[in-house]
């Protein structure tokens, strides 16, 4: 175990995410931050002119000149979903931890296979499921592992959101033609944040069935309205997310079990309430509805818990809390939903 500052860089930034874990990485204490390698030059100069987020930063002429620093712990992997998983294997190869955004690629085997080579050089990867660190969720999930709510045999996961119409690339990297590239579209974009609560919660599915179709005829080869169906020993999951949900998204988690359930009210951010219904009183709360208030918690304060985590993980000071079984169980989940895995 040390208290020394650890040294950690950052692999690309076309992911939705990468600008808010720079951000908790810059304002960690433990953490300092040597630099960034953005591989497409274009993209290079559009962040360094216009994020005050990575002003100041070191930018690495090569991905060779950051991997092959002895100096660096660990890599934020936070490339665009198409190339993240390369250059999540490079980081695993030069010996580097990683925190990985989410999902984890499109390539099953490639995903085993740098799972095994960590597993081999005692190097940790950590997703970036932020809900794993939200409040609503850690107490559902919480309730549903330790029968708090019975045996439970329904889930049911509503996450859609909105993307802007137009085509192309002018309006980032969050488009429509971007996530087309995938097999399951918003499903694989988004699924990954539920299935981590449900596989969690559930374990490994049974049978897994879904419904990819695109309905907007926007951007035909998008999968824009997905139902995915996850049929465990005893209970059913149902994850639904399109694209075109008018703003603000009623996002909600829903538990059901014998003895009572649990819904995570939205938004889901901010954090708001939870619906708790029980059949008798329990845990302090009484026979019938409960609404509980939430304090509110923002996606940046998730972020930086994920990375406090992380480094603590690294340290030693800490089980990580998601053994790499689990990161390699929702990944499958994921493309089992989508086409990926046949």
């Amino acid at each position: 175990m040390t208290t020394e500052t650890m040294r950690i860089a950052q692999y690309g930034t076309k992911h939705g995410h990468a600008g808010s874990k720079m951000q908790s990485m810059r304002k960690n204490p433990g953490v300092e931050v040597t630099g960034v390698y953005e591989p497409d030059p274009a993209r290079r100069r559009q962040v360094q002119e216009n994020d005050p987020i990575y002003r100041d930063l070191h930018w690495y002429e090569s991905a060779e000149e950051m991997l092959n620093d002895p100096t660096i712990v660990a890599i934020a992997s936070e490339g665009l979903n198409r190339e993240s998983l390369d250059h999540t294997e490079a980081i695993i190869r030069a010996g580097k931890h990683c925190w990985y955004d989410k999902p984890a690629g499109d390539n099953w085997q490639q995903w085993q296979r740098i799972i095994a080579l960590a597993e081999q050089k005692q190097l940790q990867v950590q997703m970036g499921y932020m809900f794993r660190y939200h409040i609503g969720f850690s107490q559902l999930t919480q309730w549903a592992r330790s029968g708090f709510l019975g045996d439970g045999f329904s889930v049911r996961a509503h996450m859609s959101t909105w993307i802007p119409y137009e085509r192309g690339n002018n309006l980032g990297y969050n488009t429509r033609d971007t996530i087309a590239y995938h097999k399951g579209g918003l499903l694989y974009d988004l699924g990954g944040h539920m299935l981590d609560q449900i596989c969690w919660m559930l374990g490994r599915p049974n049978k897994v069935t879904s419904f990819l179709r695109n309905d907007t005829g926007i951007v035909p080869e998008l999968a824009d309205n997905t139902l995915g169906v996850f049929e465990f020993d005893r209970a059913f999951a149902m994850v639904d997310i399109a694209a075109m949900e008018p703003r603000p998204m009623a996002r909600r988690f829903e538990i059901y079990g014998t003895k009572g359930s649990a819904i995570l009210v939205e938004p889901f951010e901010p954090a708001n309430a939870i619906r708790l219904v029980l059949e008798e009183a329990s845990g302090g709360y009484q026979k019938g509805l409960n609404l509980i208030q939430l304090r509110e918690q923002h996606r940046d304060e998730a972020h930086d818990m994920e990375l406090a985590s992380f480094v603590a993980t690294i340290r030693g000071e800490q089980a990580p809390d998601r053994p790499l079984s689990h990161e390699l169980l929702v990944q499958e989940t994921l493309l089992r939903a989508t086409g990926g895995i046949v």
